[in-house]
């Protein structure tokens, strides 16, 4: 995956955010997602309302690891709209994603291992068991001890 193009945050100039370009660090952002335990996940009901819940997950290779019941509601609200956020438990140290979640049906044994020795749970696809990748279009990352001049928003090219 090649490096997201960084900006400012579009937002209203009482934010006090600044026209300097910003230095936040993509890699910084990768860690704290590789690092982090839990993630929040937002989806959609069908009829619009929202809902958000903890997942476990991975970050690897520029993408967003998960799984769920496909019969959950949320993975009732993926398959009907699979535009979701995703955000680690801070707003502290923030990394929030906007993606569209896809059902995989293979995974390699690396990524496997890794939500293994990560939670002591294989991840293994089957109907009762959808497992979703998410790649990011934007994200946006800040903290909270120089923000606002931390926030930062990146942009990923297509995939």
């Amino acid at each position: 995956m090649s490096e997201p193009r960084a900006d400012r945050p579009g937002v209203p100039a009482g934010y006090g955010i600044s026209e300097e370009p910003p230095t936040a660090s993509w890699a910084d952002a990768e860690a704290k997602l590789e690092d982090a335990r839990n993630y929040w996940l937002a989806t959609a009901r069908p009829e619009g309302g929202p809902h958000a819940m903890p997942v476990w997950g991975l970050w690897r290779d520029g993408a967003f690891w998960f799984s769920t019941d496909p019969a959950s509601r949320k993975g009732r609200n993926l398959a009907a709209n699979p535009e979701v956020v995703v955000h680690l438990e801070s707003g502290d140290d923030a990394v929030v994603l906007e993606g569209r979640a896809e059902r995989v049906t293979e995974i390699d044994a690396e990524l496997s291992e890794a939500y293994h020795a990560k939670y002591g749970f294989r991840l293994e696809p089957g109907p009762a068991f959808g497992i979703y990748r998410v790649r990011p279009r934007v994200a946006f990352t800040w903290a909270e001890r120089d923000f606002p001049q931390s926030a930062t928003r990146w942009r990923f090219a297509s995939t």
